[in-house]
């Protein structure tokens, strides 16, 4: 009697913070996972693979998709978690930043979700999760650019699903509170402590609360879920 192969998750940016964390939770799920990031984590995992890769560089995630696509053949559900984060006056924001914090957190979530749902429409299923954050809704000061670059996640989340949506694809977003990670590390904490009081729920967020609703939405259960963004705390 043969044995089933296990569902294939990709997770972008698990070296560290949410994506490690969200990489460990597919794995106690039954997922083979594929995480990736520009450096070399200093952890291993049975279950879990690592590839080098640079979501913003074309190339370098046409490669992680083609060794995908010779190791494991599909990929069932994707999370685009890898992001970087610049506050400051927007009076003070280099063009440099502008166009990296964009190549990330944009264009990177773009090549990965356009390459996932090529390996996914083969075999008619699969979940896209794609994060974006509280600091849109709200309007953070200080914050311009990452909230833009969030912004074009959450519109391009709402038109690739409507794109995606008859492959048996679905693309949705996922908007955290400040979870203490090295993305907000050099934020002032009385900065981190005025946006959690805007919260309905007052506390920093934590990894588990966003696996609680990437749970949710990549169930097969979810096949009517789509196109759709959650904020967390109460944004």
């Amino acid at each position: 009697m043969s044995v089933a192969a296990p569902s294939v998750a990709l997770v972008t940016g698990s070296r560290t913070g949410i994506g490690r964390y969200l990489a460990g939770q597919l794995v106690g799920r039954g997922f083979a996972v594929v995480g990736c990031s520009r450096g070399v984590p200093d952890w291993e995992l049975d279950g879990y693979e690592h590839v080098q890769a640079d979501v913003a560089d074309e190339r370098q995630v046409a490669g992680l998709f083609q060794h995908i696509r010779r190791r494991y053949g599909r990929l069932d559900v994707t999370i685009n978690n890898a992001g970087i984060a610049s506050m400051n006056h927007a009076m003070l924001v280099p063009a440099a930043t502008v166009e990296r914090v964009m190549a990330v957190n944009f264009q990177g979530t773009f090549l990965v979700a356009r390459e996932s749902a090529k390996l996914m429409h083969r075999q008619r299923f699969g979940r896209i999760v794609n994060l974006t954050s509280i600091a849109v809704p709200m309007r953070v000061e200080g914050e311009a650019v990452y909230a833009a670059s969030k912004s074009a996640v959450e519109t391009l989340t709402k038109i690739l699903a409507a794109e995606l949506g008859g492959l048996g694809i679905t693309v949705n977003a996922v908007g955290p509170t400040p979870i203490d990670t090295a993305l907000i590390k050099n934020v002032p904490e009385a900065s981190i402590q005025a946006l959690v009081n805007r919260l309905a729920v007052k506390r920093k967020g934590r990894p588990g609360d966003v696996m609680n609703v990437v749970d949710f939405f990549i169930r097969p259960e979810s096949d009517y879920i789509t196109g759709q963004v959650i904020y967390l705390g109460g944004a």
